[in-house]
């Protein structure tokens, strides 16, 4: 990237600098504007071949980098590990590589082990885009919530953003305290004290188990799912006591003497972290959150692309 010392990877927010993050949001506030008008597309890296490696089942994320790489003119080759050789017990590395014989510039992964985006860049060389590695980090995520909440407000800094849920499992989480930070918001974890790792507070962050005092100090509110495909073991008594103690209801929203922003990086399970009423409501963005995903990656994409043309 163009911004200090340029990056060849995106491997997580970590990595990132807030000069690095601030040309990021301006380089996609011109695709966000090429993709409101009326021509969506441009050649910007036609001449790039991306591939997308999915380890992890996923919508959203895979369909919205699949569409940020069409917006841009890419080449893309499409790889699900269900029907591929992984299964029959080939290596990561011999994967990648098979891919890359093949003259793919850049890949785009999501896999369930943390670290394996920094453990491929430093085999492959093509350049790497993390899309999620197990608990670990989600940098495309976290840099589209930050850039959602700039809209919202016209800046992130010095705002108050409370991450509400399954903090001990989520990548989202990690990578939204980096990126905040680095923009100067003030961030709160909220959850119960089973879904909290215990030294978070060592990374600069509020710690809460009451909702309702979260959302009084908040000014964004961004609810996180119950990730039970990766849990183990039971951390709280049942999904009706969690969504009582945690769930976000208009009720609740209504008790507050003020307006706050609700975000949520889905899929959303409505009923349990957050009510059909407030997903759908106007203080809710997380539509927003999807649009505003596919410009981001896109500017993710093309300032990384820029260094192979």
């Amino acid at each position: 990237m163009t911004a200090n010392a340029p990056i060849k990877h995106l491997l997580g927010i970590k990595g990132l600098s807030a000069s690095h993050i601030q040309t990021i949001f301006e380089t996609a506030d011109n695709f966000k504007s090429l993709l409101n008008g009326p021509v969506k597309k441009t050649p910007a890296l036609r001449d790039i071949t991306i591939a997308n490696l999915f380890f992890e089942n996923s919508t959203r994320t895979r369909v919205s980098f699949e569409l940020a790489e069409k917006r841009l003119g890419a080449d893309i080759v499409n790889f699900s590990s269900s029907s591929s050789s992984v299964k029959k017990g080939e290596t990561l590395i011999d994967t990648v590589n098979n891919i890359l014989s093949m003259k793919v510039d850049m890949v785009v992964m999501r896999h369930p082990a943390p670290g394996a985006c920094v453990f491929l860049s430093k085999h492959i060389d093509a350049q790497i885009v993390n899309a999620g590695d197990g608990t670990h980090e989600h940098p495309t995520q976290a840099l589209l919530d930050a850039y959602s909440i700039r809209e919202q407000y016209g800046d992130v800094a010095g705002k108050k953003v409370v991450i509400v849920g399954d903090i001990l499992h989520s990548r989202v989480a990690l990578s939204n305290i980096y990126c905040l930070q680095l923009l100067g918001a003030e961030v709160m974890v909220c959850g119960p004290a089973t879904l909290i790792p215990k030294h978070i507070a060592a990374l600069g962050v509020k710690v809460s188990h009451n909702l309702d005092e979260a959302l009084n100090w908040c000014d964004v509110a961004n609810m996180l799912r119950i990730q039970l495909e990766r849990q183990d073991q039971r951390y709280f008594p049942s999904l009706k006591e969690y969504s009582r103690l945690y769930g976000l209801t208009m009720d609740r929203l209504a008790q507050l003497d003020k307006e706050i922003c609700v975000m949520h990086p889905g899929p959303i399970n409505r009923g349990v972290e957050i009510s059909s009423e407030v997903a759908d409501s106007d203080q809710s963005i997380i539509l927003q959150q999807v649009e505003n995903g596919v410009a981001v990656r896109m500017a993710v994409l093309f300032l990384l692309g820029q260094q192979r043309l």
